[in-house]
């Protein structure tokens, strides 16, 4: 196998086609130990498969070969010599490689040898119909290779290249078809791939120019679709035709008879209707005004055809599961036109439709199409109809609320005058009436299972509790909520009409389905706060005695654990509801306490869900005497808590008091609230006593596993409570405060003292008490307020306990919880620790850094938790930081350092991070010490960066490195900084500024780490980024991923996480801007995603 690795002579390319047939052999034979017979492709001769030892050989010389930097002289033999397939791929990508990254280093005639090479072999390969077919992948891979030379050398030194591929598609059929081809590919990696693979001015070039000379091309595919029979070329050019139909100038499709050679010569035939339904898609898309009239004609010309292809009453949703791939690929290309021209097109549309009864009919029967295509049981097909949809009734209801007397238009819902009056308005709505009213139905019947529901019908037709929620469900069940809503706005009668009729199908059995009941109060569920509250509460109120008779009157577990889960569901989407009808809330409370009872899978646990949002909307119904009763409702709910709780597991034990620490916090009166946090902590109060007692006499009790589970049970049970009372918590935990530091202690001591397997059962029950302890005192600071309280009586005791256990413990003992736990007590109490900063260090800093700096692998959550410990004290205790003698300083900072070299993301984020805030830090300190950091630190600072923004592996954080270097280069023109970063004695020019010093240093280490950089490329790169780094954050950014973009390591390589920054920022404004509008349509966001102020707590 070496053989192929001795570049001093010619290639055996046999022995090259036997290593590589080596590599590809499968097969369950290539995990026994003895070579078996095989026979080779193309025929070349006899071989064996091999055995697992010679398999990992030939990956291993094929790899080597790969990385040969002559490898690429190798491929042209191989092309033209080799017997196996799979030998010409290896040998195209390692062309392509060298095309990608050392193209513009090639001596011109080799350029030109491996460019007339690759057109001759693309030739010799599509000449004629046979040998085109033949080579159809191998040409795939060809195309690919001419594309990536294209784009290093079009238009510049090729500028003939479009007339020369149009003049050599007339000469051959064959040709033209894979011309389409090359054509096709190009076009995508200018326009729909250059953004993370080409500076961003020889993207925009390359654009204009393939524009500018598009004419040719143009009448190339015009000719072959008006006079070509040959189906392959036919096809190609509609798939070439499909990728310029999103960038080419407009006339070339509306000032042409491009559409009508789609629509009445290819749309009609089934072999060429998907790919020119697909061109027709495209164009219905284009969003542009002057062409209203030419979409309407598009339009018809298309629904016009449609009925002869699918009738309009095809039942799909039946037919479906029969239905062929080609005429189900039909269907989803016809929900895709009519989406994609709607959604930009509709209101003209609309507006010829009101003045031609024609255009509406077929306006309502495209609609009645995609009605149709939602009922089938295909997801994907689904969210292209629903994405529609939402859109469609949204745009209704923003009209609906701008109309003059739009308050009043819910209210018109709800009375017969509706028809009347409401029915007159020149809405858009009213043309859709129909439409809307089955979309309802389907949006009822296709309701997808919300978050909060945990118990469902499994695949085997079991009712059990959910495992694992499904992220692509969540999605869908927020969108389809987001119709339901507007559905409801645009029509409150009609909506409570369908779903009272489904109700009553239930209740009577007509439609009755563990399914189909689902559906409906999912969706009764999603419409929370749609209603007015008049309507809604007539509506509830029948809704939930209709299900609490369904409930009594099924039989059997499973039917009636449905029914309960699907009453829990609703009635915790209805606060407001529950807020103004005391005894209905006081009901439902009590049939949750009855279902925590419930032995079902997942009853209970959803009882105690719902039980926790009911408490956190209306918590202080439940500290006020209501009329009639003759106490807070919390009273008895303390007084029969054990009752109610003694069924539950101990997940659902924590969740219940949590839930009843959100009434507590709502009572504001001191005396009244500390008196109810003594009687709801009594019980695990005197199991914590005596436990606690028990352990001081008998210490070795503590090795005992149930007793620590026990323990940690009732600390768990504490954090819970602290967690929803919040700072009045502090009555309770200064109870337990001395007697938990002592156990957090004493647990230690056992563990050091016995040196145990830190990863024994036992070991981790006494790891998992101390850091229960630790969760528990930082939940408490996390929502007190009174932080002189807390440095006062609750600190010093904390950081004498456990930073002593951390600093005697032996490595794999050392918790990494700790450090998280004091990075999140530093970023609460900010300043206020900052004297305790130095006692925090000198425990936990030199122990810790000696347990991760060894490699990038080991203690993962220990290399979290001290970053996260160390951004903390930069960003909150920095004068800490400059006191620190400058010896454990430099550790400090080369420890940042190591972490933005880190191989894990979120590591070298971190430091990052803390680089940025650092720099920010010492540009407000004193003068003189940021003088002596930067005089220090700064020119180490900047290689380091250079060093991981180069690095492939560091991509992902580019938006950090960007910030930091634009930082640095604009603080060296900085009259702040008013000492030199250099040594005059060393520089060539003494009195030079220190923005000339850095230019010059930056250029000097860019193309000593890049020297097959041009000179003036480095100087250029540099100016640009200079120029750009004090005011134009966009600029200099453009300029940093140009350049990364132009060097060999990136190249080659996905640069997408270049622009992550861009993305991100992208998603999250439409988060806020979508937020911002939820807000202010009722019942777009569910009652848990409310704000209190909002719910009127």
């Amino acid at each position: 196998m070496d053989g192929i690795l001795d570049f001093s002579t010619d290639l055996d390319v046999g022995l090259f086609d036997r290593v590589v047939n080596a590599m590809f052999t499968y097969g369950p034979e290539i995990y026994t130990s003895k070579p078996l017979r095989i026979p080779t492709p193309h025929g070349f001769g006899s071989a064996t498969y091999a055995t697992v030892q010679q398999q990992g050989q030939a990956n291993s010389a094929l790899e080597q070969f790969r990385q040969h930097p002559d490898a690429w002289k190798r491929v042209d033999a191989i092309l033209e010599r080799s017997q196996v397939m799979q030998s010409k791929y290896i040998a195209l990508s390692i062309l392509e490689t060298l095309i990608k990254s050392m193209w513009k280093v090639l001596p011109e005639d080799q350029r030109t040898g491996i460019k007339n090479f690759i057109i001759a072999f693309v030739i010799k390969n599509s000449s004629d119909d046979e040998t085109l077919e033949k080579n159809r992948l191998l040409l795939g891979k060809l195309n690919i290779v001419l594309v990536q030379i294209l784009k290093q050398e079009w238009p510049h030194n090729w500028p003939t290249f479009i007339p020369e591929i149009v003049t050599s598609s007339k000469t051959n059929l064959s040709l033209c078809e894979n011309n389409m081809n090359i054509l096709k590919l190009l076009s995508e990696e200018i326009f729909d791939f250059s953004a993370e693979q080409m500076t961003s001015t020889k993207a925009s070039n390359l654009k204009n120019k393939m524009c500018a000379e598009f004419a040719e091309i143009f009448q190339l595919c015009h000719e072959v679709l008006e006079k070509a029979q040959k189906t392959s070329l036919i096809s190609a050019t509609l798939e070439t035709l499909l990728r310029f139909l999103n960038w080419i100038p407009l006339g070339y499709i509306f000032e042409t008879n491009l559409i009508n050679i789609l629509q009445s010569r290819f749309f009609v035939e089934p072999a060429f209707r998907n790919v020119s339904l697909k061109c027709l898609t495209e164009i219905a898309g284009l969003q542009i005004g002057d062409y209203s009239d030419k979409f309407v004609i598009l339009y018809n010309l298309v629904m016009s055809s449609i009925p002869a292809m699918l009738p309009p009453d095809t039942n799909l949703k039946a037919a479906w599961d029969v239905t062929s791939d080609n005429d189900q690929q039909f269907v989803q290309n016809l929900a895709l036109f009519l989406t994609s021209f709607f959604g930009a097109h509709l209101k003209p549309l609309e507006a010829a439709a009101r003045d031609d009864e024609a255009i509406k009919a077929s306006l309502l029967m495209g609609h009645r199409y995609l009605l149709n295509i939602s009922q089938v049981e295909d997801r994907e097909l689904f969210k292209i109809c629903l994405e529609y949809w939402t859109k469609l009734v949204g745009e209704l209801f923003e009209e609906q609320q701008s109309f003059p007397n739009s308050v009043e238009v819910p209210l018109l819902n709800l009375s017969g005058i509706r028809s009347s009056f409401a029915g007159n308005m020149p809405l858009r709505k009213n043309m859709y009436a129909e439409t809307l009213s089955t979309l309802r139905v389907i949006m009822i019947e296709q309701m997808v299972k919300p978050e909060e529901v945990i118990v469902v019908e499994n695949d085997e037709g079991d009712v059990v509790r959910e495992v694992l929620k499904e992220s692509d469900t969540i999605v869908l069940y927020k969108s389809m909520r987001e119709t339901l809503v507007y559905c409801t706005h645009l029509d409150v009668a009609d909506m409570e009409r369908i779903m009272s009729a489904k109700l009553k199908a239930q209740v009577d059995g007509i439609e009755w389905s563990w399914t189909n009941l689902n559906k409906l109060c999912w969706a009764i569920g999603s419409i929370s706060g749609a209603m007015s509250e008049e309507v809604e509460k007539k509506f509830l109120v029948t809704v939930i005695k209709e299900l609490l008779g369904l409930c009594e009157m099924k039989k059997g577990k499973d039917n009636k654990a449905i029914v309960a889960s699907n009453i829990m569901y609703i009635v915790g989407q209805y606060p407001r509801f529950l807020k103004a009808h005391w005894k209905f809330l006081k009901t439902v409370v009590n049939k949750l306490f009855e279902f925590m009872l419930e032995l079902h899978e997942g009853v209970q646990e959803m009882a105690c869900d719902t039980f926790i949002k009911i408490a956190q909307k209306c918590k202080r119904h439940f500290v006020v005497q209501q009329h009639h009763e003759v106490a807070p409702y919390i009273e008895e709910i303390l007084v029969n808590m054990n009752s109610y709780t003694e069924s539950l597991a101990t997940p659902q034990l924590h969740t219940f008091y949590e839930a009843v620490g959100y009434m507590i916090s709502a009572q504001t009166h001191k005396a009244t609230q500390d008196r109810l946090i003594n009687k709801f902590m009594e019980g695990a109060n005197q199991a914590w006593d005596t436990y606690i007692a028990q352990a001081r006499n008998q210490p070795d009790m503590l090795g005992n596993p149930e007793t620590v589970k026990l323990l940690s049970n009732i600390i768990k049970t504490n954090i819970a409570a602290a967690v929803s009372i919040g700072g009045a918590f502090y009555i309770q935990i200064a109870r337990i405060y001395m007697d938990l530091l002592a156990l957090y202690s004493a647990v230690g001591e056992m563990i050091a003292a016995s040196l145990i397997a830190t990863k024994t059962p036992k070991v981790r029950g006494l790891r998992t008490v101390k850091k229960d302890v630790l969760r528990l005192v930082e939940t408490f600071i996390s929502k007190t307020e009174d932080h002189p309280a807390v440095m006062q009586n609750i600190m010093p005791p904390l950081l004498d306990a456990v930073l002593a256990d951390y600093a005697r413990s032996v490595e794999p003992a050392k918790d990494a919880f700790v450090l998280t736990t004091l990075a999140n007590i530093i970023n609460k109490l900010q300043s206020l620790m900052d004297n305790d900063v130095p006692k925090i260090l000198d425990a936990v800093f030199e122990c810790t850094l000696n347990m991760i700096n060894k490699n990038f692998e080991e203690y993962p959550e220990h290399r979290v938790g001290f970053f996260s410990l160390m951004q903390a004290i930069n960003h909150d205790c920095f004068p800490a930081l400059l006191r620190l003698p400058p010896l454990q300083f430099r550790l400090f900072l080369d420890s940042i350092v190591w972490a933005f070299k880190h191989t894990m993301r979120d590591i070298s984020d971190l430091g990052l991070n803390i680089i940025l805030e650092m720099l920010s830090n010492f540009s407000k300190a004193d003068p003189a010490t940021a003088a002596q950091f930067y005089q220090t630190y700064y020119l180490s600072l900047l290689q380091d960066i250079f060093f991981v923004l180069t690095n492939p592996f560091h991509k992902s954080g580019f938006k950090h490195q960007s910030l930091i270097l634009m930082t640095m280069f604009s603080l060296v023109d900085s009259p702040s900084l008013t000492v030199p970063l250099f040594d005059p004695s060393q520089v060539r020019d003494p009195h030079m500024t220190n923005a000339q010093f850095v230019r010059d240093y930056v250029m000097d280490l860019l193309q000593n780490a890049f020297p097959h950089l041009q000179s003036a490329q480095i100087r250029s790169v540099v100016n640009g980024l200079f120029s750009s780094a004090k005011d134009n954050e966009a600029m200099f950014k453009t300029n940093l991923r140009d350049f990364l973009v132009t060097l060999k390591e990136f190249s080659g390589d996905d640069n997408s996480e270049l622009y992550q920054e861009e993305r991100e920022a992208e998603m999250e404004m439409k988060k806020k801007l979508e937020m911002q509008k939820a807000l202010n349509i009722p019942g777009m966001l569910k009652p848990s995603e409310l704000p209190d102020n909002a719910m009127g707590e």
